[in-house]
């Protein structure tokens, strides 16, 4: 199959109701029939802002999370349909690819 790699970049911290970004998209994803998502917990890293976050003692709901989805075209117009109405801004990165399973 052909279709997308998409990577949303969050934070630990930063929250859509009463879930983080990181949950709320793999909810929508699920809520969506999307196969999968995997959410990643980085160390450390800074934003647009320049502001830096960490997994630190001092500041471990403040890391940076990535959640990355493998999508069809269909399938990644109908996740940033759904993130769009919520009216989120999320930064990711968008990726053309070729996807399957292999036989055994």
């Amino acid at each position: 199959m052909k279709g997308y790699i998409v990577t949303f970049f969050t934070q630990q911290s930063r929250g859509q109701g009463d879930l983080t970004i990181a949950k709320w998209l793999v909810n929508k994803a699920r809520q969506l029939g999307i196969r999968g998502a995997t959410v990643l917990s980085g160390q450390e890293g800074f934003g647009h802002d320049g502001r830096y976050h960490s997994e630190s003692m001092f500041d471990l709901e403040d890391r940076p999370m990535q959640v990355v989805l493998v999508l069809t075209e269909e399938e990644c117009e109908r996740m940033f349909d759904a993130i769009n109405q919520e009216g989120l801004a999320i930064f990711y990165t968008k990726t053309a690819t070729e996807f399957g399973i292999t036989s055994s």
